[in-house]
């Protein structure tokens, strides 16, 4: 109902907007501008689903071979402790908590084009428990939320775009984005669990969550101790050791099962394909009513109303630069992304705008982007408080993210 709602709003508010321009300020153009917007967010939203066919078609198949060598059992038995607390719905060593958790490292490690196949098939293995098919379930509610808020150990895309920005060190938003993805998933999970009553006080629960503050710690102890230079170099290696060398335990615990791997691949991959064409009516839906709120001038407006509130009390305005990356981060990723790029280049990389906007594309996902893909991949309608709650985790992302830049840059 709220993703309704939302929607909805987009079109009305633009449309009002517009209707406004037209009369007042006699723009003739505003409403070629609305629908020729329709059309180049729907080609966005079908060449999205085409990209991720690929992507998709590849990891799937590899989460079969997994699957069937035994590996995803074995992630399933290391997280069971925790997992079983946190998504009490689903069985201890299903299936689904080691997609989970190869989703949650992919995104830890900023792999994005590897964690979202993974999320959609734990997604499917959660739907397979579900027992009202078109409402998301509490563990779907919680994965959806915690992915959402986006941690990430390692934000190697960010640190690229910085560099072609002409950032003097691209990685000196490390930290800081390590702080603000951390705060925002802590959000996501408290908010969550307060709906769901899970007692996140659990002595299991307790320990899991130090070890990943601990490793949290330990990531930016050891980047802290590097060149500024080589963090970047690393955090290159690292990630794509790591995700390569999963791909290599599989084929082997494969070939060691006598696991006929390339048949398994085969098999999963034809999976990929009817995920990619289910959420293309999904992403068209969410991306086209964004593309219309921003052509129609409504985001520019309410970005302008609040500088100048700020401006009237006497507040320092110079975050306003940042907001519209942060108000767009969890609404489309790929807007957020030219906006952070805009703003990099309007006041300059190493700016006190420019380091904040990438603090805030570091420290959170994009909520209706994931919601969208997920829930549409299952076919999920009722959403239930997952966008409330992801909105939230966002939101306390985007202001961590602001007194963070503050606290380094300011």
């Amino acid at each position: 109902m709220v993703l309704n709602y939302i929607w909805a709003g987009f079109f009305l508010i633009a449309f009002v907007f517009a209707l406004f321009q037209l009369i007042v300020t006699g723009d003739h153009e505003i409403f070629s501008k609305l629908v020729n917007s329709t059309f180049e967010m729907s080609k966005t939203g079908f060449e999205i689903a085409l990209f991720l066919t690929g992507i998709l078609s590849l990891w799937m198949g590899l989460l079969k071979v997994g699957e069937k060598a035994g590996a995803i059992d074995q992630l399933a038995k290391l997280v069971s402790p925790f997992f079983t607390r946190i998504f009490p719905g689903i069985p201890k060593n299903h299936p689904a908590m080691g997609s989970m958790i190869m989703n949650f490292s992919a995104n830890m490690l900023g792999i994005d084009n590897a964690a979202t196949p993974m999320g959609l098939r734990a997604m499917e293995q959660m739907q397979s428990l579900n027992p009202k098919k078109d409402t998301a379930s509490n563990a779907q509610i919680m994965f959806l939320v915690l992915n959402t808020s986006g941690l990430t150990l390692i934000p190697f895309s960010i640190m690229v775009y910085r560099a072609e920005m002409g950032a003097a060190n691209p990685s000196d938003i490390f930290i800081p984005i390590l702080l603000a993805t951390g705060i925002s998933t802590i959000s996501g999970l408290i908010i969550v669990s307060i709906y769901q009553k899970i007692n996140l006080l659990d002595r299991v629960v307790m320990l899991y969550l130090g070890c990943l503050v601990a490793l949290i710690a330990g990531a930016i102890f050891v980047f802290s101790q590097m060149e500024q230079s080589q963090v970047e170099k690393v955090s290159l290696v690292l990630s794509n050791v790591i995700l390569f060398s999963v791909i290599v335990l599989f084929i082997g615990m494969a070939m060691y099962r006598k696991v006929n791997a390339y048949e398994a691949f085969i098999e999963g991959a034809k999976g990929g394909f009817e995920i990619a064409v289910k959420i293309i009516p999904y992403l068209v839906a969410i991306l086209v009513a964004i593309g219309v709120f921003r052509a129609s001038g409504a985001m520019e407006a309410l970005l302008g109303f609040i500088a100048s509130g700020f401006h009237y009390i006497g507040w320092d305005a110079e975050f306003v630069k940042a907001l519209p990356t942060g108000l767009m981060r969890p609404l489309s990723g790929s807007g957020a992304r030219g906006l952070m790029l805009e703003a990099m280049d309007t006041y300059g990389a190493d700016s006190l705008a420019g380091r904040m906007v990438s603090v805030m594309q570091g420290a959170t996902d994009t909520t209706l982007y994931v919601v969208a893909v997920y829930f549409g991949s299952v076919n999920i309608r009722k959403t239930r408080y997952a966008i409330t709650c992801g909105l939230f985790a966002d939101f306390v992302g985007v202001i961590a993210a602001v007194f963070i830049s503050y606290l380094f840059f300011g």
